[in-house]
This record gives structure tokens, C-alpha cells and sequence, in this order.
């Protein structure tokens, strides 16, 4: 296995163990979606720079279905775990959360913390 591929796969672990504790069930379609967005703009970050243009194109072209679907799925997904997960971690990484009464971050938003936490939390972490 090559170091990139390894780093990908070490970055799609803690990703997804992060998106679990955020209370994102890993059952809906979005939390797919989700989660390859984050992983895609941790490799590139200019795409979370255009969503629309860039990141939701290049996640339909990966699961076969359009963009509109990937932007609601992701939306519908970043929803739940909101209402649901775990507020300390919603306030560790977007400096608020629910408890606020602040509302859910937007699907760019969401895939920039995330990348920005992946990258900067550290093992000891376990994520």
C-alpha cells in the first residue's frame, strides 16, 4: 500500500468515527456522501471553495446519482446529527452547537470543520 493510500484510509477512519460521535447515522445515503466530501476536500480544499461547481458534481459522479441529491442528502444528514449528537464535540469543532440555540452549519461549513478537526486532532484522540 502506498503512503498516500494509507493517509487516506487513516483519514477516512477517524472521519468516519467523528461523524458517528456527531450522531450521523451511518445508514442514510447522506453520511456516504458526506463523508467521501470531507475526504475529497481534505486532498484538494479548493473544492469546499465551490460546492456546488466542484464538491457536490464530484460526489454524484462517485455514487451515480446528481448533485441536487448529494446537496439534500448531506443537508438531511448534517440535520440529524445536529439534533442528536454529541455537543461537546459540535462545540470543539464549529465553536457552537444546538445548546445554543444556533442552527446546524451548512454542508460547506460541516465538511470544512470536519477536515480542518481530522487533520488537526491528534491520535491520541482515538478518531
Amino acid at each position: 500500500m502506498e503512503i498516500t493510500e494509507k493517509r487516506i484510509d487513516e483519514n477516512k477512519y477517524r472521519i468516519t468515527r467523528i461523524m458517528l460521535e456527531l450522531g450521523m447515522p451511518a445508514h442514510l445515503r447522506g453520511y456516504h456522501y458526506l463523508r467521501e466530501a470531507v475526504c475529497l476536500s481534505m486532498e484538494n480544499m479548493e473544492l469546499v471553495g465551490s460546492v456546488t461547481k466542484l464538491l457536490y458534481p464530484e460526489v454524484a459522479k462517485i455514487y451515480h446519482t446528481s448533485n441536487e441529491k448529494v446537496e439534500r442528502a448531506m443537508r438531511s444528514v448534517i440535520e440529524v446529527g445536529w439534533e442528536r449528537g454529541n455537543r461537546e464535540l459540535y462545540e470543539e469543532i464549529f465553536g457552537y452547537s444546538v445548546a445554543d440555540g444556533k442552527k446546524r452549519p451548512t454542508n460547506s461549513e460541516f465538511v470544512l470543520g470536519i477536515a480542518d478537526f481530522t487533520k488537526t486532532c491528534s491520535k491520541s484522540l482515538h478518531y
